[in-house]
């Protein structure tokens, strides 16, 4: 059972890598819209944990609202440009789903829990996602075909997953302190502490010898390193909260959608706070 579910694993990350890579390369609305489903799925799967706890959230209305939140992002492409109308994204759903609330629900039909879910699950699965395409345009906001900004994207993504790597391994082989057993029963200190050391390493690396070269953004050692320390704690967070959305809902995977890794916020879980953040030091930076 193991060993085939580390083959669908496999499978599922030899077919995706290069898939996915080939997407961001050529950027523009294809790129926007696997984002866009990325964004529709990882809300569906929140929502679908809400309800294995009774909460009925306005599924349609949230979704709706995660595909114009990247549509809007893939059209002004700057944040600066996109954050008025997500703003306004947000209110629209907030007012929706609370008129909802009142004439679909009633005051016994939870209408609290099911407007602040709906928003919820856009505002954690649809709102981060957009800072891949910010990313992916960095600095200008164009999407064109491209390895600068390919490089720029997967830089956040290179530090999340050489920061797991770290802690997976070190874990497993000197882990023995737990971190959070009630949350997440197999994290150790430190296979933790391996992680952030892991983050560090990694964007140390990738900004000597990709971002340096193939780039225009330049990075001191120490700002890179710096940025590292920051991904791999938003990383940790990102990975604890949902797996303690997980463990509400009664659930091992917050999906089915990826053989053998998952769902979607399986997948994305330290990504959602990571793209984000990452934009954030990039910009003040530059």
């Amino acid at each position: 059972m193991v060993a085939s579910d580390l083959g669908r694993r496999i499978g599922v990350a030899a077919i995706g890598i290069p898939v996915g890579l080939g997407v961001v390369y050529l950027g523009g609305w294809a790129f926007a819209a696997v984002i866009g489903a990325l964004a529709v799925f990882g809300v569906r799967e929140v929502y679908g944990l809400a309800a294995a706890r009774g909460v009925r959230p306005f599924v349609s209305l949230g979704l709706s609202g995660a595909a114009v939140t990247i549509g809007l992002a893939a059209w002004f492409g700057t944040f600066a440009g996109w954050a008025p109308s997500a703003l306004g994204v947000l209110l629209g759903v907030t007012l929706l789903a609370l008129a909802a609330a009142v004439f679909r629900r009633g005051p016994t039909g939870a209408p609290l829990a099911s407007a602040a879910v709906t928003l919820v699950g856009v505002a954690y699965a649809a709102i981060p996602m957009a800072f891949a395409i910010f990313l992916r345009g960095f600095p200008e906001g164009l999407l064109t075909a491209g390895w600068e900004g390919t490089l720029i994207l997967v830089f956040p993504l290179f530090m999340t997953w050489f920061a797991d790597t770290a802690a997976y391994f070190v874990g497993v082989r000197f882990g023995r302190r737990k971190l959070l057993p009630s949350v997440s029963p197999g994290k150790t200190v430190e296979g933790s502490l391996a992680g952030l050391g892991g983050a560090v390493v990694g964007a140390i690396l990738y900004s000597e010898l990709l971002l340096h070269t193939w780039t225009p953004i330049g990075l001191p050692i120490w700002l890179a390193g710096g940025i590292g320390l920051a991904v791999g704690v938003a990383g940790a967070v990102g990975d604890l909260s949902e797996s303690v959305l997980k463990r509400e809902a009664g659930v091992k995977d917050s999906g089915a959608l990826l053989p053998g890794h998952g769902g979607i916020l399986d997948r994305f879980d330290g990504v959602y706070l990571t793209l984000p953040i990452t934009y954030a030091l990039l910009w003040i930076s530059h």
